[in-house]
């Protein structure tokens, strides 16, 4: 008799109606679980940290967001405001230089008055730094003068050329001004 035995010999060939064989008791299923296999409470540990930096990063992304959104909001007011100074400054001129009969000039006065107000809301203040030191990150001298009547006024404003302005902590436009000598 052959010893090696080929598939098929040996073993009960299964029909439709052949039912299948039982199962192994519970006892033999138990599997030990490989040292290099993580547990089920590892992978859980895995997958809330995972979930904890996802929501962490998002966060981060949305805060990020916000603040170029504001940032992008205040540079587009900046540059608006930029355009629109040199007609607001032509307006100063027209109201300083007008005759107080004149009905133009109330008409004048309101449109800036209108023009001031916008710029306020969209956060836009103008300065004046008459009497303060000179700071040449918030001031443009133009020229410089003696102080007037004998006051010590060395290195301050003595007279504003043009008013500055500013939205929050950025100079849009530096006050031009006239420094005590």
């Amino acid at each position: 008799m052959n010893e090696t035995t080929q598939p098929g010999q040996g073993e009960q060939q299964r029909g439709p109606d052949t039912p299948a064989p039982a199962p192994a008791a519970p006892d033999e299923q138990i599997e030990t679980p490989r040292p290099d296999e993580p547990s089920a409470e590892d992978e859980a540990q895995r997958y809330l940290a995972l979930a904890q930096r996802t929501q962490a990063d998002f966060e981060n992304y949305k805060r990020r967001t916000s603040r170029e959104l504001t940032e992008a909001r205040r540079r587009g007011a900046g540059e608006l405001a930029r355009e629109l100074l040199p007609a607001l400054d032509n307006l100063d001129r027209a109201i300083e230089h007008a005759d107080k009969d004149d009905p133009l000039l109330q008409g004048v006065a309101i449109v800036r008055e209108e023009i001031v107000a916008s710029l306020g809301r969209a956060g836009i203040e103008s300065y004046s730094p008459l009497g303060e030191q000179f700071d040449p990150t918030l001031h443009e001298a133009v020229a410089t003068a003696p102080a007037p009547d004998g006051q010590d006024a060395s290195g301050k404003v003595i007279e504003v050329y043009q008013a500055g302005y500013r939205i929050g902590e950025s100079v849009i436009r530096p006050a031009r001004v006239v420094v005590g000598a």
